[in-house]
Protein backbone atom coordinates (compact mmCIF):
# COMPACT_ATOMS: atom_id res chain seq x y z
CA UNK A 1 0.00 0.00 0.00
CA UNK A 2 1.38 2.62 -0.36
CA UNK A 3 0.15 5.96 0.03
CA UNK A 4 2.07 7.66 -2.50
CA UNK A 5 1.58 11.31 -2.16
CA UNK A 6 5.05 11.36 -0.95
CA UNK A 7 5.93 7.95 -1.74
CA UNK A 8 8.69 7.74 0.74
CA UNK A 9 9.54 4.79 2.86
CA UNK A 10 11.20 4.99 6.17
CA UNK A 11 10.80 2.99 9.34
CA UNK A 12 11.39 4.24 12.81
CA UNK A 13 13.15 1.56 14.74
CA UNK A 14 11.79 0.05 17.86
CA UNK A 15 14.19 -0.28 20.74
CA UNK A 16 12.86 -3.68 21.62
CA UNK A 17 10.63 -6.35 20.20
CA UNK A 18 8.55 -8.85 22.07
CA UNK A 19 8.55 -12.61 21.83
CA UNK A 20 5.75 -15.04 22.51
CA UNK A 21 4.73 -18.41 21.19
CA UNK A 22 3.61 -16.84 17.93
CA UNK A 23 3.64 -19.78 15.60
CA UNK A 24 0.24 -20.79 16.92
CA UNK A 25 -1.06 -17.35 16.10
CA UNK A 26 -0.47 -17.84 12.40
CA UNK A 27 2.15 -15.11 12.25
CA UNK A 28 4.88 -15.84 9.76
CA UNK A 29 7.98 -15.30 11.82
CA UNK A 30 9.33 -18.82 11.92
CA UNK A 31 11.79 -17.90 9.22
CA UNK A 32 13.87 -16.10 11.79
CA UNK A 33 15.10 -17.82 14.93
CA UNK A 34 14.09 -15.98 18.06
CA UNK A 35 16.72 -16.29 20.74
CA UNK A 36 15.19 -15.33 24.06
CA UNK A 37 16.77 -15.75 27.44
CA UNK A 38 15.21 -18.86 28.98
CA UNK A 39 14.77 -17.22 32.36
CA UNK A 40 11.64 -17.97 34.40
CA UNK A 41 9.26 -15.16 35.27
CA UNK A 42 10.90 -13.12 38.06
CA UNK A 43 9.57 -13.80 41.52
CA UNK A 44 9.96 -10.25 42.87
CA UNK A 45 7.87 -8.70 45.62
CA UNK A 46 4.17 -8.04 45.54
CA UNK A 47 4.79 -4.48 44.48
CA UNK A 48 7.46 -5.18 41.85
CA UNK A 49 6.01 -4.88 38.33
CA UNK A 50 7.13 -7.45 35.79
CA UNK A 51 7.03 -6.80 32.01
CA UNK A 52 5.07 -9.59 30.35
CA UNK A 53 3.11 -10.47 27.23
CA UNK A 54 -0.39 -11.69 28.08
CA UNK A 55 -2.14 -13.60 25.28
CA UNK A 56 -5.82 -14.45 25.28
CA UNK A 57 -8.13 -16.62 23.26
CA UNK A 58 -9.13 -15.24 19.83
CA UNK A 59 -11.67 -12.46 20.17
CA UNK A 60 -10.96 -11.83 23.85
CA UNK A 61 -8.81 -8.69 23.65
CA UNK A 62 -11.00 -6.82 26.13
CA UNK A 63 -10.95 -9.78 28.53
CA UNK A 64 -7.15 -9.74 28.51
CA UNK A 65 -7.17 -6.09 29.53
CA UNK A 66 -9.72 -6.69 32.27
CA UNK A 67 -7.73 -9.58 33.74
CA UNK A 68 -4.54 -7.52 33.70
CA UNK A 69 -6.28 -4.70 35.53
CA UNK A 70 -7.79 -7.10 38.05
CA UNK A 71 -4.31 -8.47 38.71
CA UNK A 72 -3.19 -4.97 39.61
CA UNK A 73 -1.26 -4.46 36.40
CA UNK A 74 -1.45 -2.01 33.54
CA UNK A 75 -1.50 -2.49 29.79
CA UNK A 76 1.41 -0.76 28.06
CA UNK A 77 0.65 -1.82 24.50
CA UNK A 78 -2.09 -3.63 22.61
CA UNK A 79 -1.15 -6.48 20.25
CA UNK A 80 -4.49 -7.29 18.59
CA UNK A 81 -2.96 -9.47 15.87
CA UNK A 82 -2.34 -12.23 18.42
CA UNK A 83 -5.04 -11.15 20.91
CA UNK A 84 -2.42 -10.06 23.38
CA UNK A 85 -1.22 -7.12 25.42
CA UNK A 86 2.15 -6.02 26.66
CA UNK A 87 1.74 -5.22 30.33
CA UNK A 88 3.41 -4.61 33.65
CA UNK A 89 1.97 -6.94 36.28
CA UNK A 90 2.93 -7.45 39.96
CA UNK A 91 5.08 -10.56 40.20
CA UNK A 92 2.89 -12.00 42.92
CA UNK A 93 -0.14 -11.92 40.61
CA UNK A 94 1.38 -13.74 37.65
CA UNK A 95 0.32 -17.23 38.72
CA UNK A 96 -3.25 -16.02 39.27
CA UNK A 97 -3.29 -14.23 35.92
CA UNK A 98 -2.03 -17.31 34.08
CA UNK A 99 -4.84 -19.40 35.56
CA UNK A 100 -7.69 -17.20 34.31
CA UNK A 101 -10.05 -18.93 31.83
CA UNK A 102 -9.54 -16.39 29.04
CA UNK A 103 -5.74 -16.32 29.24
CA UNK A 104 -3.76 -18.61 26.94
CA UNK A 105 -0.29 -17.75 28.21
CA UNK A 106 1.80 -15.21 30.07
CA UNK A 107 5.41 -14.90 28.93
CA UNK A 108 8.32 -12.60 29.75
CA UNK A 109 8.66 -9.46 27.67
CA UNK A 110 12.27 -8.62 27.10
CA UNK A 111 14.93 -7.99 24.50
CA UNK A 112 14.86 -10.35 21.56
CA UNK A 113 17.69 -11.09 19.21
CA UNK A 114 16.90 -12.47 15.81
CA UNK A 115 19.68 -14.96 15.35
CA UNK A 116 21.35 -15.37 11.99
CA UNK A 117 18.54 -17.42 10.55
CA UNK A 118 18.94 -19.77 7.65
CA UNK A 119 16.52 -19.82 4.74
CA UNK A 120 14.17 -22.78 5.00
CA UNK A 121 11.51 -22.52 2.30
CA UNK A 122 9.58 -25.59 3.39
CA UNK A 123 9.21 -24.48 7.02
CA UNK A 124 9.23 -20.68 6.79
CA UNK A 125 5.52 -19.73 6.65
CA UNK A 126 6.21 -16.61 4.60
CA UNK A 127 8.50 -18.20 2.04
CA UNK A 128 7.30 -17.92 -1.53
CA UNK A 129 7.48 -21.70 -1.75
CA UNK A 130 4.80 -22.00 0.93
CA UNK A 131 2.78 -19.11 -0.50
CA UNK A 132 2.83 -20.78 -3.90
CA UNK A 133 1.81 -24.13 -2.44
CA UNK A 134 -1.07 -22.52 -0.54
CA UNK A 135 -2.38 -20.68 -3.62
CA UNK A 136 -1.89 -23.58 -6.03
CA UNK A 137 0.71 -21.73 -8.08
CA UNK A 138 2.65 -24.97 -8.42
CA UNK A 139 -0.39 -26.50 -10.14
CA UNK A 140 -0.52 -23.60 -12.59
CA UNK A 141 3.17 -24.19 -13.34
CA UNK A 142 2.47 -27.88 -13.96
CA UNK A 143 -0.19 -26.82 -16.45
CA UNK A 144 2.47 -24.81 -18.27
CA UNK A 145 1.64 -21.30 -17.05
CA UNK A 146 4.74 -19.53 -15.75
CA UNK A 147 4.19 -16.00 -17.06
CA UNK A 148 6.33 -16.63 -20.11
CA UNK A 149 6.38 -13.69 -22.52
CA UNK A 150 4.36 -11.41 -20.23
CA UNK A 151 5.77 -8.03 -19.24
CA UNK A 152 4.94 -6.76 -15.75
CA UNK A 153 5.62 -3.05 -15.39
CA UNK A 154 6.86 -2.25 -11.88
CA UNK A 155 6.60 1.44 -11.00
CA UNK A 156 8.69 1.54 -7.86
CA UNK A 157 12.12 2.39 -6.45
CA UNK A 158 14.04 0.63 -9.20
CA UNK A 159 15.39 -2.90 -9.40
CA UNK A 160 18.89 -4.11 -8.55
CA UNK A 161 19.87 -7.28 -10.47
CA UNK A 162 20.68 -9.40 -7.42
CA UNK A 163 20.84 -13.17 -7.75
CA UNK A 164 17.36 -14.31 -8.71
CA UNK A 165 16.82 -11.20 -10.86
CA UNK A 166 19.92 -11.42 -13.02
CA UNK A 167 19.13 -13.75 -15.88
CA UNK A 168 19.27 -12.21 -19.38
CA UNK A 169 16.05 -10.42 -20.27
CA UNK A 170 14.54 -10.83 -16.81
CA UNK A 171 14.67 -7.10 -16.08
CA UNK A 172 13.98 -4.66 -18.91
CA UNK A 173 14.82 -1.10 -17.92
CA UNK A 174 12.40 1.66 -18.75
CA UNK A 175 13.07 5.30 -17.86
CA UNK A 176 14.35 6.50 -14.51
CA UNK A 177 11.96 9.28 -13.48
CA UNK A 178 13.22 9.44 -9.92
CA UNK A 179 15.27 12.08 -8.11
CA UNK A 180 18.29 9.78 -8.64
CA UNK A 181 18.20 10.30 -12.39
CA UNK A 182 21.22 12.59 -12.54
CA UNK A 183 23.35 10.15 -10.57
CA UNK A 184 24.66 7.59 -13.04
CA UNK A 185 25.70 5.25 -10.23
CA UNK A 186 22.11 4.98 -8.99
CA UNK A 187 20.17 5.34 -12.23
CA UNK A 188 17.51 2.61 -12.57
CA UNK A 189 19.01 0.73 -9.62
CA UNK A 190 17.26 0.30 -6.30
CA UNK A 191 19.12 2.16 -3.56
CA UNK A 192 16.09 1.97 -1.30
CA UNK A 193 15.31 -1.77 -1.49
CA UNK A 194 11.54 -1.82 -2.06
CA UNK A 195 11.39 -2.39 -5.81
CA UNK A 196 13.86 -5.28 -5.73
CA UNK A 197 11.78 -6.97 -3.04
CA UNK A 198 8.60 -6.62 -5.13
CA UNK A 199 10.32 -7.79 -8.32
CA UNK A 200 11.43 -10.94 -6.52
CA UNK A 201 7.88 -11.77 -5.49
CA UNK A 202 6.52 -11.20 -8.99
CA UNK A 203 9.14 -12.82 -11.20
CA UNK A 204 12.21 -13.89 -9.24
CA UNK A 205 13.97 -17.00 -10.48
CA UNK A 206 17.21 -18.59 -9.38
CA UNK A 207 19.83 -19.49 -12.01
CA UNK A 208 19.67 -23.00 -13.41
CA UNK A 209 15.97 -23.55 -12.73
CA UNK A 210 13.75 -24.88 -15.51
CA UNK A 211 9.95 -24.83 -15.92
CA UNK A 212 9.74 -28.63 -15.83
CA UNK A 213 11.11 -28.59 -12.29
CA UNK A 214 9.37 -25.53 -10.82
CA UNK A 215 6.49 -27.33 -9.11
CA UNK A 216 8.66 -29.66 -7.07
CA UNK A 217 11.53 -27.27 -6.42
CA UNK A 218 11.73 -26.32 -2.75
CA UNK A 219 15.39 -25.37 -2.73
CA UNK A 220 15.49 -22.56 -5.30
CA UNK A 221 13.87 -19.13 -5.13
CA UNK A 222 10.99 -18.72 -7.57
CA UNK A 223 8.59 -15.81 -7.87
CA UNK A 224 4.92 -16.27 -8.66
CA UNK A 225 5.49 -15.85 -12.42
CA UNK A 226 9.14 -16.91 -12.80
CA UNK A 227 9.18 -16.65 -16.60
CA UNK A 228 7.61 -13.21 -16.81
CA UNK A 229 9.87 -10.21 -17.26
CA UNK A 230 9.89 -7.05 -15.18
CA UNK A 231 9.75 -3.68 -16.93
CA UNK A 232 11.53 -1.46 -14.42
CA UNK A 233 10.17 2.11 -14.29
CA UNK A 234 11.89 3.85 -11.40
CA UNK A 235 10.14 6.73 -9.63
CA UNK A 236 11.29 6.39 -6.01
CA UNK A 237 14.65 7.90 -5.11
CA UNK A 238 17.35 6.64 -2.80
CA UNK A 239 15.46 7.83 0.26
CA UNK A 240 12.15 6.62 -1.14
CA UNK A 241 10.68 10.03 -1.92
CA UNK A 242 8.51 10.54 -5.00
CA UNK A 243 5.72 12.86 -6.08
CA UNK A 244 2.43 12.00 -7.73
CA UNK A 245 3.50 13.85 -10.88
CA UNK A 246 6.35 11.36 -11.32
CA UNK A 247 3.96 8.44 -11.01
CA UNK A 248 1.59 9.97 -13.56
CA UNK A 249 4.49 10.34 -15.98
CA UNK A 250 5.51 6.73 -15.31
CA UNK A 251 2.04 5.31 -15.94
CA UNK A 252 1.76 7.35 -19.13
CA UNK A 253 5.12 5.97 -20.31
CA UNK A 254 3.95 2.42 -19.63
CA UNK A 255 0.77 2.94 -21.66
CA UNK A 256 2.57 4.52 -24.60
CA UNK A 257 5.27 1.85 -24.76
CA UNK A 258 3.28 -1.24 -23.81
CA UNK A 259 3.56 -2.83 -27.24
CA UNK A 260 7.18 -1.95 -27.95
CA UNK A 261 9.35 -4.87 -29.10
CA UNK A 262 10.41 -7.00 -26.15
CA UNK A 263 8.04 -5.35 -23.66
CA UNK A 264 4.49 -6.73 -24.10
CA UNK A 265 3.37 -4.95 -20.93
CA UNK A 266 0.12 -6.61 -19.86
CA UNK A 267 0.31 -6.12 -16.09
CA UNK A 268 1.09 -2.98 -14.07
CA UNK A 269 2.04 -3.32 -10.40
CA UNK A 270 1.27 -0.27 -8.24
CA UNK A 271 2.37 -1.23 -4.74
CA UNK A 272 1.53 2.16 -3.37
CA UNK A 273 -1.26 4.69 -3.05
CA UNK A 274 -2.13 8.06 -1.60
CA UNK A 275 -4.60 8.91 1.14
CA UNK A 276 -6.42 11.24 -1.24
CA UNK A 277 -10.14 11.67 -0.59
CA UNK A 278 -10.78 13.05 -4.07
CA UNK A 279 -13.38 11.07 -6.02
CA UNK A 280 -11.92 8.65 -8.53
CA UNK A 281 -14.30 10.20 -11.05
CA UNK A 282 -12.04 13.25 -11.35
CA UNK A 283 -8.78 12.16 -9.72
CA UNK A 284 -5.80 12.35 -12.12
CA UNK A 285 -3.97 9.40 -10.56
CA UNK A 286 -7.02 7.15 -10.73
CA UNK A 287 -7.58 8.36 -14.29
CA UNK A 288 -4.05 7.43 -15.38
CA UNK A 289 -4.48 3.94 -13.94
CA UNK A 290 -7.86 3.64 -15.62
CA UNK A 291 -6.42 4.67 -19.00
CA UNK A 292 -3.87 1.88 -18.65
CA UNK A 293 -6.69 -0.53 -17.86
CA UNK A 294 -8.76 0.46 -20.88
CA UNK A 295 -5.65 0.10 -23.04
CA UNK A 296 -5.33 -3.58 -22.14
CA UNK A 297 -3.09 -3.51 -19.07
CA UNK A 298 -4.19 -5.31 -15.90
CA UNK A 299 -3.59 -2.74 -13.15
CA UNK A 300 -3.02 -4.19 -9.68
CA UNK A 301 -3.07 -1.65 -6.84
CA UNK A 302 -2.56 -1.86 -3.08
CA UNK A 303 -5.67 -1.29 -0.99
CA UNK A 304 -3.71 0.32 1.84
CA UNK A 305 -2.64 -0.43 5.40
CA UNK A 306 -5.11 1.62 7.41
CA UNK A 307 -6.81 -1.37 9.01
CA UNK A 308 -10.45 -2.46 9.26
CA UNK A 309 -11.62 0.87 10.67
CA UNK A 310 -10.79 2.70 7.45
CA UNK A 311 -13.65 3.64 5.17
CA UNK A 312 -11.83 4.17 1.88
CA UNK A 313 -9.11 2.55 -0.15
CA UNK A 314 -5.93 4.26 -1.18
CA UNK A 315 -5.74 6.05 -4.51
CA UNK A 316 -5.64 4.59 -7.21
CA UNK A 317 -7.05 1.36 -5.71
CA UNK A 318 -10.19 3.43 -5.11
CA UNK A 319 -10.90 3.28 -8.84
CA UNK A 320 -13.37 0.38 -9.29
CA UNK A 321 -11.91 -0.73 -12.60
CA UNK A 322 -8.51 -1.79 -11.27
CA UNK A 323 -7.78 -4.77 -9.00
CA UNK A 324 -7.60 -3.53 -5.41
CA UNK A 325 -5.63 -5.93 -3.22
CA UNK A 326 -5.77 -6.36 0.53
CA UNK A 327 -3.49 -8.60 2.60
CA UNK A 328 -4.21 -11.98 4.15
CA UNK A 329 -2.42 -14.16 6.65
CA UNK A 330 -2.51 -17.83 7.52
CA UNK A 331 -3.97 -20.60 5.37
CA UNK A 332 -6.66 -23.23 5.52
CA UNK A 333 -8.54 -23.03 8.81
CA UNK A 334 -6.34 -20.13 9.96
CA UNK A 335 -6.89 -17.99 6.85
CA UNK A 336 -7.74 -14.43 7.86
CA UNK A 337 -7.45 -10.87 6.66
CA UNK A 338 -4.30 -9.22 7.99
CA UNK A 339 -5.24 -6.73 10.73
CA UNK A 340 -3.46 -3.87 8.97
CA UNK A 341 -5.27 -4.33 5.65
CA UNK A 342 -7.56 -1.44 4.73
CA UNK A 343 -11.31 -1.76 4.58
CA UNK A 344 -13.40 0.00 2.02
CA UNK A 345 -16.66 1.89 2.20
CA UNK A 346 -20.15 1.39 0.87
CA UNK A 347 -19.15 1.91 -2.75
CA UNK A 348 -15.64 0.46 -2.98
CA UNK A 349 -13.85 -2.33 -1.12
CA UNK A 350 -10.86 -4.55 -1.90
CA UNK A 351 -11.56 -6.93 -4.76
CA UNK A 352 -9.62 -9.70 -3.07
CA UNK A 353 -6.77 -10.39 -0.67
CA UNK A 354 -3.46 -12.22 -1.02
CA UNK A 355 -0.66 -13.28 1.34
CA UNK A 356 1.02 -10.18 2.76
CA UNK A 357 2.34 -11.06 6.21
CA UNK A 358 6.06 -11.70 6.80
CA UNK A 359 6.69 -12.55 3.16
CA UNK A 360 10.24 -13.52 2.22
CA UNK A 361 11.72 -12.06 -0.93
CA UNK A 362 15.04 -10.91 -2.32
CA UNK A 363 17.31 -8.72 -0.26
CA UNK A 364 19.03 -5.69 -1.81
CA UNK A 365 22.41 -5.59 0.00
CA UNK A 366 23.51 -2.11 1.02
CA UNK A 367 20.14 -0.52 0.34
CA UNK A 368 18.51 1.79 2.86
CA UNK A 369 16.12 -0.80 4.26
CA UNK A 370 18.88 -3.39 4.35
CA UNK A 371 21.12 -1.08 6.37
CA UNK A 372 18.34 0.00 8.70
CA UNK A 373 16.42 -3.25 9.22
CA UNK A 374 18.80 -6.04 8.31
CA UNK A 375 19.27 -6.98 11.95
CA UNK A 376 15.61 -7.93 12.29
CA UNK A 377 14.38 -8.59 8.76
CA UNK A 378 17.27 -10.42 7.12
CA UNK A 379 16.89 -14.16 6.54
CA UNK A 380 20.07 -15.93 5.54
CA UNK A 381 22.26 -13.96 3.17
CA UNK A 382 19.82 -13.36 0.31
CA UNK A 383 16.36 -12.83 1.73
CA UNK A 384 14.37 -10.27 3.65
CA UNK A 385 11.02 -10.19 5.46
CA UNK A 386 8.30 -7.68 4.69
CA UNK A 387 4.60 -7.27 5.46
CA UNK A 388 1.89 -5.16 3.90
CA UNK A 389 -0.55 -4.80 1.05
CA UNK A 390 2.51 -4.05 -1.09
CA UNK A 391 3.56 -7.70 -0.90
CA UNK A 392 0.00 -8.86 -1.50
CA UNK A 393 -0.19 -6.67 -4.59
CA UNK A 394 3.01 -8.18 -5.98
CA UNK A 395 1.59 -11.68 -5.44
CA UNK A 396 -1.54 -10.81 -7.42
CA UNK A 397 0.51 -9.16 -10.17
CA UNK A 398 2.32 -12.47 -10.56
CA UNK A 399 -0.96 -14.38 -10.66
CA UNK A 400 -2.28 -12.00 -13.31
CA UNK A 401 0.80 -12.70 -15.44
CA UNK A 402 0.06 -16.44 -15.28
CA UNK A 403 -3.51 -15.85 -16.45
CA UNK A 404 -2.46 -13.47 -19.22
CA UNK A 405 -0.14 -16.16 -20.57
CA UNK A 406 -3.01 -18.64 -20.49
CA UNK A 407 -5.44 -16.17 -22.10
CA UNK A 408 -3.33 -13.79 -24.22
CA UNK A 409 -6.38 -12.17 -25.83
CA UNK A 410 -8.23 -11.63 -22.54
CA UNK A 411 -9.19 -8.14 -21.46
CA UNK A 412 -8.24 -6.78 -18.03
CA UNK A 413 -11.94 -7.06 -17.08
CA UNK A 414 -11.82 -10.78 -17.82
CA UNK A 415 -8.59 -11.37 -15.90
CA UNK A 416 -10.07 -9.54 -12.92
CA UNK A 417 -13.24 -11.64 -13.13
CA UNK A 418 -11.20 -14.85 -13.21
CA UNK A 419 -9.35 -13.86 -10.05
CA UNK A 420 -12.37 -12.61 -8.10
CA UNK A 421 -14.75 -15.41 -9.10
CA UNK A 422 -12.31 -18.16 -8.07
CA UNK A 423 -11.07 -16.57 -4.84
CA UNK A 424 -11.27 -18.57 -1.62
CA UNK A 425 -13.75 -17.05 0.86
CA UNK A 426 -12.26 -15.88 4.15
CA UNK A 427 -14.46 -17.27 6.91
CA UNK A 428 -15.86 -14.65 9.23
CA UNK A 429 -14.46 -11.72 7.26
CA UNK A 430 -16.60 -8.95 5.86
CA UNK A 431 -16.37 -8.19 2.17
CA UNK A 432 -15.35 -4.67 3.24
CA UNK A 433 -11.93 -6.08 4.14
CA UNK A 434 -11.74 -9.42 2.30
CA UNK A 435 -13.51 -8.60 -0.93
CA UNK A 436 -14.25 -11.84 -2.75
CA UNK A 437 -11.67 -13.75 -0.73
CA UNK A 438 -8.07 -14.86 -1.16
CA UNK A 439 -6.75 -15.11 -4.71
CA UNK A 440 -5.85 -18.58 -5.89
CA UNK A 441 -3.99 -19.77 -8.96
CA UNK A 442 -5.18 -23.38 -9.16
CA UNK A 443 -8.87 -22.57 -9.53
CA UNK A 444 -8.26 -19.55 -11.74
CA UNK A 445 -6.28 -21.42 -14.40
CA UNK A 446 -8.94 -24.15 -14.51
CA UNK A 447 -11.89 -21.77 -14.84
CA UNK A 448 -13.42 -20.76 -18.14
CA UNK A 449 -12.76 -17.22 -19.28
CA UNK A 450 -15.88 -15.18 -18.46
CA UNK A 451 -17.41 -12.70 -20.91
CA UNK A 452 -17.17 -9.83 -18.46
CA UNK A 453 -17.34 -6.11 -19.19
CA UNK A 454 -17.20 -3.67 -16.28
CA UNK A 455 -19.59 -0.76 -16.60
CA UNK A 456 -18.60 1.70 -13.90
CA UNK A 457 -18.69 5.43 -14.59
CA UNK A 458 -15.32 6.41 -16.02
CA UNK A 459 -12.95 8.95 -14.54
CA UNK A 460 -12.31 12.22 -16.34
CA UNK A 461 -8.98 12.95 -14.64
CA UNK A 462 -9.77 16.66 -14.55
CA UNK A 463 -9.53 17.05 -10.78
CA UNK A 464 -6.73 18.43 -8.65
CA UNK A 465 -3.14 17.17 -8.73
CA UNK A 466 -2.71 18.58 -5.23
CA UNK A 467 -5.73 16.65 -3.97
CA UNK A 468 -4.33 13.48 -5.53
CA UNK A 469 -1.26 13.83 -3.31
CA UNK A 470 -3.31 13.43 -0.19
CA UNK A 471 -1.74 14.62 3.05
CA UNK A 472 1.98 14.26 2.42
CA UNK A 473 4.36 16.09 0.13
CA UNK A 474 7.97 15.94 -0.94
CA UNK A 475 10.17 18.83 0.10
CA UNK A 476 13.52 20.23 -0.93
CA UNK A 477 15.48 22.39 1.49
CA UNK A 478 12.28 22.88 3.44
CA UNK A 479 10.28 24.02 0.40
CA UNK A 480 7.15 21.94 -0.07
CA UNK A 481 5.98 20.80 -3.48
CA UNK A 482 2.27 21.54 -3.49
CA UNK A 483 -0.43 22.90 -5.73
CA UNK A 484 -1.04 22.22 -9.41
CA UNK A 485 2.59 21.83 -10.43
CA UNK A 486 4.95 18.99 -11.19
CA UNK A 487 8.44 18.37 -9.84
CA UNK A 488 9.91 20.97 -12.19
CA UNK A 489 7.57 23.68 -10.94
CA UNK A 490 5.57 23.58 -14.18
CA UNK A 491 1.81 24.03 -13.96
CA UNK A 492 -0.15 20.86 -14.62
CA UNK A 493 -3.43 21.41 -16.45
CA UNK A 494 -5.14 18.13 -15.60
CA UNK A 495 -7.80 18.57 -18.29
CA UNK A 496 -5.16 18.94 -21.02
CA UNK A 497 -3.10 16.12 -19.52
CA UNK A 498 -6.12 13.82 -19.43
CA UNK A 499 -6.83 14.51 -23.09
CA UNK A 500 -3.23 13.70 -23.99
CA UNK A 501 -3.31 10.53 -21.90
CA UNK A 502 -6.51 9.40 -23.61
CA UNK A 503 -4.73 9.76 -26.96
CA UNK A 504 -1.58 8.08 -25.58
CA UNK A 505 0.58 11.04 -26.52
CA UNK A 506 1.35 12.72 -23.19
CA UNK A 507 5.01 11.85 -23.85
CA UNK A 508 6.83 13.40 -26.77
CA UNK A 509 10.33 12.03 -27.02
CA UNK A 510 11.72 12.55 -23.55
CA UNK A 511 9.29 15.35 -22.74
CA UNK A 512 6.29 15.16 -20.40
CA UNK A 513 4.21 18.20 -19.43
CA UNK A 514 6.58 20.41 -21.38
CA UNK A 515 9.80 19.38 -19.62
CA UNK A 516 12.54 16.92 -20.52
CA UNK A 517 12.54 14.12 -17.92
CA UNK A 518 15.78 12.38 -18.73
CA UNK A 519 19.52 12.36 -18.23
CA UNK A 520 21.39 15.63 -17.96
CA UNK A 521 18.22 17.64 -18.54
CA UNK A 522 17.25 17.49 -14.88
CA UNK A 523 17.71 21.19 -14.24
CA UNK A 524 15.36 23.14 -12.04
CA UNK A 525 14.19 26.57 -13.09
CA UNK A 526 13.97 29.26 -10.46
CA UNK A 527 10.48 30.72 -10.46
CA UNK A 528 10.43 33.46 -7.87
CA UNK A 529 9.35 32.11 -4.52
CA UNK A 530 7.39 29.23 -5.97
CA UNK A 531 8.40 25.64 -5.63
CA UNK A 532 11.49 25.22 -7.74
CA UNK A 533 15.18 24.65 -7.26
CA UNK A 534 18.09 26.46 -8.78
CA UNK A 535 20.13 23.53 -10.00
CA UNK A 536 19.95 19.82 -10.46
CA UNK A 537 23.47 18.69 -11.19
CA UNK A 538 25.77 15.80 -10.54
CA UNK A 539 27.36 17.91 -7.81
CA UNK A 540 24.09 17.76 -5.90
CA UNK A 541 23.36 14.07 -6.16
CA UNK A 542 26.24 12.05 -7.56
CA UNK A 543 28.79 10.24 -5.51
CA UNK A 544 26.54 9.49 -2.56
CA UNK A 545 27.25 5.93 -1.42
CA UNK A 546 24.21 3.77 -0.80
CA UNK A 547 24.94 3.65 2.90
CA UNK A 548 24.57 7.43 3.09
CA UNK A 549 21.52 8.10 0.97
CA UNK A 550 18.93 8.28 3.72
CA UNK A 551 18.49 12.06 3.79
CA UNK A 552 21.67 13.92 2.84
CA UNK A 553 21.67 17.67 3.33
CA UNK A 554 19.54 19.32 0.68
CA UNK A 555 18.14 16.01 -0.50
CA UNK A 556 14.51 15.25 -1.12
CA UNK A 557 12.51 14.28 1.89
CA UNK A 558 8.98 14.13 3.16
CA UNK A 559 7.16 16.28 5.63
CA UNK A 560 6.70 13.19 7.75
CA UNK A 561 8.46 9.87 7.67
CA UNK A 562 5.72 8.16 9.62
CA UNK A 563 3.12 8.89 7.01
CA UNK A 564 1.64 7.23 4.02
CA UNK A 565 4.06 5.62 1.68
CA UNK A 566 4.93 2.42 -0.10
CA UNK A 567 2.38 -0.07 1.04
CA UNK A 568 4.27 -2.18 3.48
CA UNK A 569 3.95 -2.32 7.17
CA UNK A 570 7.24 -3.74 8.26
CA UNK A 571 10.60 -5.15 7.31
CA UNK A 572 10.57 -7.46 10.29
CA UNK A 573 8.91 -10.70 11.23
CA UNK A 574 8.32 -9.21 14.66
CA UNK A 575 6.19 -6.34 13.43
CA UNK A 576 3.17 -7.81 15.19
CA UNK A 577 4.18 -6.05 18.36
CA UNK A 578 2.26 -3.11 19.68
CA UNK A 579 0.76 -0.69 17.22
CA UNK A 580 2.77 -2.00 14.34
CA UNK A 581 -0.26 -3.11 12.41
CA UNK A 582 -1.90 0.32 12.46
CA UNK A 583 0.43 0.98 9.66
CA UNK A 584 0.83 3.65 7.12
CA UNK A 585 4.40 3.02 6.10
CA UNK A 586 6.94 0.27 5.85
CA UNK A 587 7.43 0.41 9.57
CA UNK A 588 3.76 1.04 9.79
CA UNK A 589 4.10 1.78 13.29
CA UNK A 590 5.47 3.85 16.03
CA UNK A 591 8.82 2.21 16.46
CA UNK A 592 9.72 3.98 19.69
Amino acid sequence: MLPLSLLSWNDKKRSRVMATGLLTAGVAIASATLSVAAAPLPAGSASAPVPVIVRGAPGSQSVVGQDIAEAGGRVTEQIPLITASAAEVPASALRWLSAQPGIVEVTPDGPVQLASASYSPTTDPGSLYNVEQALGVDQAWEDGYTGSGVGVALIDTGVTPVEGLDRPGQIVNGPDLSFDNANASLRRLDAYGHGTFMAGIIAGRDPGTTPDDYAGDSSDFLGIAPNAHIVNVKVGGANGAVDVSQVLAAIDWVVMNRDDPGLNIRVLDLSFGTDSTQSYLIDPLAYAAEVAWHDGIVVVAAAGNQGPSSTQLDDPASDPYVIAVGASQGSGSTLAVAPFSSAGGSSRSPDLVAPGTSIESLRDPGSVIDDEYGSTAEVGSRWFLGSGTSEATAVVSGLAALLVQEHPAATPDQIKALLTSTATPVAGASSRVAGNGEATAAAAVQASLPATVQGYPESTGTGSLEAARGSLHVTLDGVVLSGEQDIFGDTVDTASLAAAEADADSWSGGTWNGAVWSGSHWVWRTVGACWAYAAWTSDSWAGVPWAEVTTPSGAWSGTSWSGTSWSGTSWSGTSWSGTSWSGTSWSAVSWS
